[in-house]
Order: C-alpha cells, then structure tokens, then sequence
C-alpha cells in the first residue's frame, strides 16, 4: 500500500529535513506487519514528493484473517491503506509526527502547500469530505472501478487531498483517519488506544463534527472506550454516544491491565524483600517508573535490546532532570536477554514482564540459560498473557499483539515454570492478574525464588 506526500514550498526539498530522510535515499524500516519503504520519486527545488510505500508480509498477518484456511493470505490487507499504514506512518516519521526537527525548526509549525494521495482505500468520497474536509482539507476520492465483466464500482476510492496544513497536523489527520475510513484495525484495541487518539488528535478533534463517529471507529466500535475518549475530550459532562447495534463488551475497569499487572510485579518484589532490581525487556520505561518513586529500591538497572526503546524510557523518566542521588539509583544498559551479561549478576531480582512471549520458543533456552542461569538473581518475576483468557475479548482472533510470537495456556506456562525453577535451581509459584474468569485471569505470573530470597 502507498500514500505520497507532495510540497511545492521552495525550497521543497526541506520536505526531506522535516520528515528526517533524505531523498537522495531509499530508506528501509521493518514494521511488526512487513517492510516499510521511504522514498522520493521527484526531488527538486519546485516541488518535492515523498513515497511511503508498505510491503505486508501475509505471514505476519497471524490469525487476523483466518475464517478460511487461506484467509491470512487472501484479503485485502496488502492492498488497502489502513491501520496497517497508519502503524508504519508512525514508526518512520515519528518526529515529524510531533513536530520536531532538529535541521529545520522554524518550518515545524509553518503551514505549508501539501497535496497528499492514497491510491487504493476502503471508503467513500462522502465519508472522506466528512472527516477531512472540516480539517481543511480539498478532498478528492474517486472510486476504483470493479472489472468491466462486473461493471460499477468497488468499494474502494483513490483519496486526494490539498490543503495548507503544517506536516505534523496533516501526518496526524492521516494517523488518525485512515483507519477511521477503512473500519478495521489490524491488532487489539485497548484502553491505552484511547490515548494514542487523544494525543494525535490535540487541538483538532474536540472540535470535529465528527468526533463521535472518529472515536467509535477509532477504537473498533467499544463502546466503554469511546464514552471514557469522549468524556476526556469534552469533560466528564460529555453525553454517553448513542448506542448501535454492535453488542457492548463488558464494562472497562478502572485500572486498566497494565496497572493491575505493574501492582502484581510490586506486590511480588516487596514479597521478596528485593533492593537491587533488573527491569529486563523494560521498553519504555513503565515499571521504572514506579520503581525509582520507592527510595526502598537502591538500585535500578533496564536493559533492553533496543537502542531506541532505551532512548524513549530516558525522555519519559526524565533522567536529566532527576536529582543527582536519584539519577545514581538508575542505570539504563542495552543489552539481549538471549546472550550472557555479566553485568547482570548478583541482583536481588530481576523482571521479565510481557516480555518471554515476544521472544521466538526456539530462543527461549538461551533466555533462561541467560537470565535463570548466568546471571540467576535471587528471584525472578514473569507475566504473560493467559491465551485462555482471550475468548473474552470479543473481536479478537489470533494473538492479542502483533509482535506476540505465541501465548501460552495456564499449563503450558506451568509446565515451562516448573522446568526452568528445577533446572536452576529455584521455587515456583503462581499468581492472577487482572479479573478472574472460569478461563482464569488475562495475566499469568510467575515468582521464582531462591532458599536466599524466599527467607
């Protein structure tokens, strides 16, 4: 799938300081769903034109389109802008996404003649001017004719649009909005999607017409999700949206899952009596954070394999800014779980949370050989999602993310327990998270001791 961006600002080449590639080059990313390709066909000073062009992989479309047997490789996910689309905008422009640019700042919030097309999405041109149109947009949405043995048109339209818009709003509008218009998202909508719609839609979609129909669709037609984005858009008066047709999940609980899987992890340190604390696979930075708020942990290290993960966990905890003592408190070290690490040795405990399922099974001896054996810290904690659990989220086929390179059923996870804790020498035990249900709880953890740790 395709979407181009076009400027006719002289000099159109900063197009390519703004969006932080440069056009002399063909840059390539890898996405959980295939490869993402950034280029740029016309190049000049007159105008300047940038290519995003996604190449899905049918293999990394696990269990998304699977009514039929063939049904992962027969869809039009390949074809179609999406959600899988918007995924990859935001992973290879994400500072122009929040409008950063270190080469030309002062164009970050200059408007600017921008012409953007979609050659193939699922909607219609009425749609396209509901939702663009109020943003400022010329909309152009001709629809894509079926074969002339069938005759009419499909349900598809090339998308067009002009306007002068700042990059970072109009790469916001698209974030957004593609997968409004297509209706689909490609993963499992949580409650954590309620702020990635909040934040890409600051300073515009409180005022859309259409807020209503953009959050329903946005967040896969939840209706809990979609009252609690419309409330925080408008204020705890905002009025419930009015209800369709689609049955309503169960009720959002206050604390969202990944609180309730945090608190777990806690809970179990403190059980331990653990001071010197690995975050393994730490991402950004979520349990650090509430780690280095407790003066009873005097040393905190992450690691995770990624640079950039590393990175974003460093600008969320503000590590800059922390006072001299409490920044001596934490490290951040890159570092893979499959490989041997000296540096890891010696600690009261160690976490690995949603983060074993990421890992492929035939890497996992290596990460226990690694984590339980070389650098065996006192006590281990672990989650992971309960496969089980997964018939509670309706709508969800396959795995509940992308990236998941399996889930495991309460006995698999015991019975993977129980050989690591005998092989290493540790002590087992198991702990919910989260709601239970006659399928058990979305979370399962796992707190390995010592004789040491567990007096």
């Amino acid at each position: 799938m395709l979407l181009t961006l076009t400027t006719t600002r002289r000099p159109a080449t900063d197009l390519g300081y703004l969006l932080v590639k440069h056009p002399d080059r063909v840059h390539s990313f890898d996405v959980p769903t295939g490869t993402a390709y950034v280029m740029y066909p016309e190049a000049t000073d007159e105008r300047c034109t940038a290519a995003l062009l996604l190449d899905v992989d049918p293999q990394r479309l696990r269990g998304r389109h699977d009514a039929f047997e063939l049904g992962q490789f027969v869809n039009d996910r390949p074809y179609a802008a999406s959600s899988l689309l918007a995924g990859a905008l935001a992973k290879v422009f994400r500072s122009a996404l929040r409008g950063a640019s270190k080469d030309r700042p002062e164009l970050v919030s200059t408007p600017l003649p921008l012409q953007v097309r979609v050659p193939v999405l699922r909607g219609s041109h009425e749609l396209a001017a509901r939702l663009f149109e109020p943003l400022g947009w010329t909309v152009t949405a001709t629809p894509i004719p079926l074969e002339p043995a069938l005759g009419g048109d499909s349900r598809y339209v090339d998308l067009e649009l002009s306007g002068e818009v700042t990059l970072s709003a109009a790469l916001n509008h698209l974030y957004v909005l593609l997968p409004v218009l297509d209706d689909a998202k490609h993963y499992w909508v949580a409650p954590d999607e309620i702020d990635k719609l909040l934040r890409s839609g600051a300073g515009w979609l409180a005022g859309h017409p259409e807020k209503v129909l953009i959050a329903r669709r946005y967040l896969a037609h939840k209706r809990a999700l979609t009252t609690t984005a419309l409330q925080q858009l408008e204020g705890d008066e905002a009025e419930e949206p009015p209800a369709e047709e689609e049955a309503e999940l169960p009720v959002v609980r206050r604390r969202s899952l990944a609180e309730q899987r945090r608190d777990a992890v806690l809970a179990a340190l403190t059980e331990v009596g653990a001071t010197r604390v690995l975050d393994l696979g730490c991402g950004g930075g979520a349990l650090l954070a509430a780690l280095v708020k407790d003066r009873r942990y005097t040393e905190i290290v992450g690691t995770d394999v990624s640079a950039r993960a590393l990175e974003i966990a460093a600008r969320k905890l503000r590590i800059e800014r922390m006072p001299e003592r409490q920044r001596d408190r934490l490290k951040l070290w890159q570092s893979a779980l499959t490989y041997r690490d000296d540096r890891l040795r010696g600690f009261d405990a160690a976490v690995l949370m949603e983060v074993i399922e990421h890992v492929d099974p035939p890497r996992l001896p290596a990460l226990e050989a690694s984590v339980f054996g070389h650098a065996h810290p006192g006590a281990v904690v672990v989650t992971t999602p309960n496969v089980e659990y997964n018939v509670n989220y309706e709508g969800l086929t396959g795995l509940r993310h992308s990236d998941h390179r399996f889930e495991w059923t309460r006995a698999e996870f015991a019975a993977w327990a129980a050989k690591v804790a005998s092989t290493y020498g540790y002590a087992v035990s198991f702990h919910p998270v989260g709601e239970d249900s006659p399928v058990g709880s979305p979370t399962q953890l796992a707190l390995f001791t010592t004789e040491v740790s567990a007096t």
